[in-house]
């Protein structure tokens, strides 16, 4: 069974297998410099009334193809572990209500693929768990709608400003089968460095990235350049090169091209108008199912580092001005 490492790792000792993968993102994601890497391309409002209901379809559509593609039923997953950024994690609950399996909601934000996997790899590694459904949604309306302001105002977006990503993702982790293993989980601090402003997301995120990371490599006793790839989620543009900067100012120091950021690298903000990169639940979920995990099964990177963050805010902490809370969580990944 798993054991703690230092002081916020935990040691994977049972073999515990990413199964399976899945991903279904919109246009405009298909769009990007990843587009190739998604599995399936749905317009916005996936034929839906509300954009709500299309979240909901994106996460239903990708758990459909998570399960049937590997060749099991409902009745074989033990556990889903999914949420989103929608009040009360409704996207989650109108998308897997079918199921018929048990369901734990989980709300961190943009870190909540990571977060699910952790707690996912923890579940299986315990051994009372064989099949276990890790994933999130977010999409690009729902949440504009929700934290800002409804599409028709057309407000001017600020340069730091990031697009929400609309699009779902998912793995299978299990104990039985083939693909990359979870190693290590590195489980986050929240910390508050006083950023209230909900258009530099990046920038309150980025300390407790950089936190997560500094911790992990301590805790397990490993360099930077263990891994192939330190991938952080959704810190955008000026975000990661904050977090590369305090990791720097630390004693952490990357080889060229060995550190990015998920929401870096979906969009081409001159092409795509995404200012400052992708951000949202789905931003992490989709560049790990498709893009990260793809190198991994063809061996082009052996050791990943997952990085998930998310900026823990509300509707109306943003109304009242209060700082937004940063978190991130590891996950190691590694060919073995």
């Amino acid at each position: 069974m798993s054991g703690k490492v230092g002081n916020q790792t935990i040691a994977i000792t049972r073999k515990v297998i990413i199964r399976n993968r899945a991903c279904i993102v919109s246009k405009k994601e298909k769009a990007g410099p990843l587009g190739e890497f998604f599995d399936q391309v749905e317009d916005e409002k996936f034929e839906e009334e509300t954009w709500e209901k299309a979240e909901s379809k994106f996460m239903k559509s990708t758990y459909s193809k998570l399960v049937t593609s590997c060749n099991i039923t409902d009745q074989d997953v033990d556990c889903i572990l999914s949420g989103d950024l929608l009040n009360q994690c409704m996207a989650t609950g109108f998308a897997l209500k079918h199921t018929g399996r048990p369901i734990i909601g989980l709300y961190g934000a943009c870190s909540t693929m990571a977060e699910s996997t952790a707690i996912g790899a923890l579940l299986v590694d315990g051994g009372g768990f064989n099949n276990v459904v890790c994933m999130t949604s977010s999409h690009y309306c729902s949440a504009e709608k929700q934290f800002r302001g409804p599409l028709e105002l057309g407000t001017q977006r600020a340069p730091t400003s990031q697009w929400t990503v609309t699009g779902s993702g998912g793995i299978i982790l299990s104990s039985e089968g083939d693909g990359p293993v979870i190693t290590n989980v590195t489980l986050g601090k929240i910390l508050d460095f006083n950023i209230a402003d909900s258009n530099n997301m990046g920038a309150a995120m980025a300390p407790s990235a950089a936190s997560t990371i500094i911790t992990h490599l301590k805790d397990t006793g490993r360099v930077p350049d263990y891994y192939d790839l330190i991938v952080t989620g959704d810190l955008g543009i000026y975000g990661r090169q904050l977090c590369e900067k305090i990791m720097q100012e630390e004693g952490v120091h990357f080889t060229q091209n060995r550190y990015k950021d998920c929401g870096e690298l979906i969009f081409d903000p001159l092409v795509q108008d995404t200012h400052a990169g992708g951000s949202g639940c789905g931003c992490s979920a989709v560049v790990l199912t498709g893009y990260l995990l793809d190198m991994m099964q063809k061996k082009q990177i052996n050791r990943l580092l997952f990085v998930a963050t998310g900026a823990l805010m509300s509707p109306t902490s943003v109304k009242q001005g209060v700082p937004i809370l940063g978190v991130a969580h590891a996950i190691a990944i590694e060919n073995v």
